[in-house]
């Protein structure tokens, strides 16, 4: 039996029910370009195979669980098993083997979920979208509305480049071992434009506000924006970063920009 590695993070997901309706929920289609993030033991990976996609490929850092997952699965023409990082998977280079866009599925590592999300996200023109599993609470932060104790630096950075769906909640019982939190699967669809152009200045401001998101605006973006030129935005002064939808923190980073260069700041919008 194959031990999981704590440095690797590993649950292995096993559950029946679960794993089809995680395969229904992806729902492959013909031609579809799939890539499983940490594959483990192959329990959603030999279901996949069993959809009419084109091609498979996997990508496992373990070494044991490489092996025998390349032995496992020798017959399948369409699988492709990659033992490396997937933090160093070039997204852009594979999707221009494979002949088009990717559709990311993974039950990806608690300690390192934030950084592969942006690191995916790095060539997101080669993906057309991200079906996952994380830990319950960053994806309640992921696909949180503004006004929410959820919301917040997560889901603002992802708000231009992805729709986000929280899909359904998975029990730590359908993974060995079970893990000490809930988990719950996430659709991520990728837009094949920014929902808006981000300003240079955008994470700066965003990480800025919300490392003191119990102050006002007026205070967290102190030294990188005025209070006049945060009216100037139509946004509050006063207000707190929870309240700002994403596009407003893209205005504030323009007034930042602005004010760095010694440009005037933009009229208030009209209210009309």
């Amino acid at each position: 039996m194959t031990l999981s590695r704590k440095r690797f993070g590993q649950h292995f997901l096993h559950d029946p029910a679960v794993i089809e309706r995680i395969a229904r929920a992806i729902d492959p289609r013909g031609g579809d370009r799939l890539v499983e993030i940490g594959p483990g033991r192959g329990a959603l990976t030999r279901r996949l195979l069993q959809s009419d996609l084109a091609t498979l490929d996997a990508v496992e850092i373990d070494r044991d669980l490489a092996a025998r997952l390349r032995a496992e699965l020798a017959s399948q023409a369409r699988f492709v098993l990659h033992e490396a990082d997937a933090l160093e998977l070039d997204i852009e280079a594979l999707a221009a083997r494979r002949g088009g866009t990717l559709r990311l599925v993974g039950n990806l590592p608690y300690n390192i979920s934030t950084p592969l999300l942006f690191h995916f996200l790095e060539g997101s023109g080669s993906v057309e979208d991200m079906h996952l599993m994380l830990q319950r609470e960053v994806v309640a932060r992921i696909t949180a509305q503004p006004g929410t104790g959820e919301y917040g630096r997560l889901t603002v950075m992802l708000a231009p480049r992805v729709r986000a769906e929280r899909l359904f909640d998975i029990g730590p019982g359908a993974f060995q071992p079970p893990p000490k939190v809930w988990s719950s699967l996430v659709r991520l669809e990728v837009l094949p434009q920014p929902a808006f152009e981000v300003a240079p200045d955008y994470g700066k401001v965003v990480a800025t506000a919300f490392a003191h998101r119990r102050k006002t605006l007026r205070n967290a973006l102190k030294g990188l924006v005025s209070p006049e030129q945060i009216e100037a935005c139509g946004v509050d002064p006063g207000a707190r970063p929870e309240t700002l939808a994403p596009r407003a923190f893209n205005d504030l980073a323009g007034a930042a920009a602005r004010a760095l260069t010694g440009h005037p700041s933009p009229s208030p919008p009209s209210m009309g």
